[in-house]
């Protein structure tokens, strides 16, 4: 007798358990994130929200208090849109073929691709927070990174005192690489998490994240407040998705990402769906510092030429030396003769060929030098 119809299946089993793994490792990653960034909780919103950012400032400062049964002057405000973006719901999918599992095993070629496909589902929000926060418009320039990362700070916490808002913690992103040439052969811990590098608690920063290029720039600092992030996020499980017949697997609790498996029998290929509407976002551009640091490149030096000698006197048959000293010290140095059947010279080295008088001239790309050479017997 056939099993009869609707019966749960092994290979069933196997695909939920996938889905549950992948969705809820994502959501721990960004449990993870949330806490090292100081995100209380992801904000939900609908598909088409339009996200702001502004900036703000008094016209006139604070309006003078009136006199006694005067009517009470309104300070006025300025806040300005300077950004604005809508939150949208984002399709992605990948599949595996047969063959490859067959080649690799289901290990490699299921697992892996599902764990580097979680990677930049993940990489992608980063890397558009990362982008949006080198807009920010609190921007200067120092000569140190230890300046730079100071100022950032301190730019930061003195616009959080003009909007008259609490500030409790401070992060920051910065390039690795001018963090290890500003710390030399010190030790300190370095913590990974999401797949990021960070320091804790380093020069007044509660985090300091250490990025690379093209996310961040050698010499540039960026800073900002934890109250300035938030996280806002579209719930892929939305019963209007499900009229569409699209059922996804999501955490169950934020539901940031949802995640769906099934085979294809057409293609003999393995198919995920991911659907996912997620942004970092800060609501203030200027309370987000970019600061630059290092000094201008000093200007090229002029080629130069110098000799150890201008005049010089030799044997016939004999040889005397001549020393050139060049900017740059690197340079190609070419030695001449004015006249060669009086003395020759091979890389400063002259040989008396005949009596008589020779200019010796090294020259250095656009700049030259000359020594002026006697030869004859007992010269």
């Amino acid at each position: 007798m056939p099993a009869k119809q609707g019966l749960t299946v092994v290979s069933d089993i196997d695909v939920q358990a996938r889905e549950i793994d992948f969705v809820t490792r994502f959501a721990s990653n960004w449990d993870a994130l949330k806490n090292i960034l100081g995100i209380m909780r992801p904000i939900e919103k609908s598909t088409g929200t339009t996200l702001r950012a502004y900036t703000t400032q008094a016209k006139s400062g604070l309006a003078t208090s009136p006199a006694e049964g005067e009517e009470i002057p309104y300070t006025e405000f300025e806040i300005t849109e300077t950004l604005k973006e809508d939150l949208t719901i984002e399709k992605y999918s990948k599949a595996t073929s047969i063959e490859a599992v067959n080649k690799y095993g289901a290990d490699v070629a299921i697992q892996k691709t599902d764990d580097q496909f979680l990677i930049e589902l993940q990489n992608k929000v980063l890397n558009e927070f990362y982008d949006f926060i080198k807009t920010g418009t609190l921007t200067g320039s120092e000569t140190t990174f230890q300046m730079a990362l100071a100022m950032a700070r301190g730019k930061v916490i003195d616009k959080f005192n003009k909007l008259s808002k609490n500030v409790s913690e401070i992060v920051g992103f910065v390039n690795v690489l001018d963090v290890f040439q500003y710390l030399g052969s010190a030790n300190i811990t370095i913590q990974t998490q999401f797949g990021l590098q960070y320091v804790k608690d380093f020069m007044g920063y509660n985090t300091l994240f250490l990025l690379s290029e093209p996310n961040i720039l050698r010499g540039t600092v960026i800073a900002t407040a934890v109250e300035n992030i938030d996280l806002y996020y579209i719930n892929p499980s939305n019963s209007d998705f499900a009229k569409l017949g699209l059922v996804y697997r999501t955490d169950g609790e934020t539901n940031l990402i949802g995640f769906h498996a099934n085979g294809n029998y057409g293609t003999a290929v393995g198919e995920v769906f991911a659907l996912m509407g997620m942004k970092l976002w800060a609501e203030y551009l200027d309370a987000i510092a970019v600061i630059t640091f290092g000094s201008s490149p000093e200007p090229p030096l002029e080629p130069s030429i110098t000799l150890d000698k201008s005049t010089a006197a030799v044997d016939v048959g004999s040889t005397v030396t001549i020393t050139a000293t060049t900017v740059p010290t690197d340079a190609e140095v070419t030695w001449t003769s004015s006249d060669t059947t009086v003395a020759t010279v091979s890389d400063g080295v002259v040989t008396g060929v005949a009596n008589g008088d020779a200019t010796i001239t090294a020259t250095n790309s656009t700049a030259s030098a000359t020594c002026s050479v006697v030869v004859g017997t007992g010269a």
